[in-house]
């Protein structure tokens, strides 16, 4: 039986959150919890198998970072964080919190919520991930199916599972172009190129964090990209 925690003031959007679960997974367990305090207390006495959260709650901006923290501080439950803050701006805060992705409310659907839902759910019931990908030449490492990953160089790169999906794509073709088309198939929703290329931007923005240089993504123009060979 999946046990979810949904921690979100606005309770219409709560309740959204909690039918789509339901739907989803049909005979989940599902809790809501509507303010900092409950929710604080919930993730320190309850075992879930995933915890979907706002950041903000009621007046408190980032009541969510707090929770986050008590959630890591158990063991690291997987974070679903379902937030009106900007993308650009949530970056940051989850590579500080170990959240495993981010939706932002204004732009998903019940789609792709619950496919990012589920993805993660098998991610954590998955008995055997499978391994992670040694390369010979460079020094990314890469598994799709553990949130501990990315890294490169030895330093972890902080992306949402939709932009890991799409690194994989490009690095399991290292040195082929990798057609637009072929980007749409681990694309769960926004199928369509500028949405492909804001994931690629992200991408190369979480390595030029820690690897200013970082030039391995090549953008071919009318066709799709390549992770170039060195």
């Amino acid at each position: 039986m999946v046990k979810v925690a949904v921690i979100e003031d606005d309770v219409p959007t709560s309740n959204q959150l909690r039918g789509w679960i339901e739907s989803a997974r049909p005979g989940a367990v599902v809790q809501q919890w509507f303010n900092r305090d409950d929710a604080t207390a919930a993730v320190e006495r309850e075992a879930y198998d995933l915890v979907v959260l706002d950041i903000e709650l009621g007046r408190e901006r980032h009541a969510g970072v707090a929770v986050i923290n008590a959630i890591n501080k158990r063991g690291g439950t997987p974070v679903l964080v379902v937030s009106g803050m900007p993308a650009s701006i949530y970056r940051s805060i989850m590579k500080a919190l170990d959240a495993w992705d981010y939706l932002q409310k204004s732009d998903f659907v019940e789609q792709e919520f619950t496919e990012t839902f589920l993805d993660m759910l098998r991610a954590v019931k998955a008995k055997s991930p499978a391994p992670a990908v040694e390369p010979p030449q460079d020094e990314l490492s890469l598994d799709p199916l553990r949130q501990n990953s990315p890294t490169w160089r030895g330093e972890r790169i902080n992306l949402p599972l939709t932009a890991q999906r799409i690194l994989d794509a490009l690095y399991q073709r290292r040195g082929q172009v990798v057609s637009y088309d072929d980007l749409f198939q681990v694309v769960k929703s926004g199928r369509n190129r500028d949405n492909v290329r804001k994931h690629v931007s992200t991408i190369r923005e979480a390595f030029r964090e820690i690897d200013p240089g970082f030039d391995c993504i090549e953008n071919v123009p009318m066709r799709g990209f390549r992770w170039t060979l060195p």
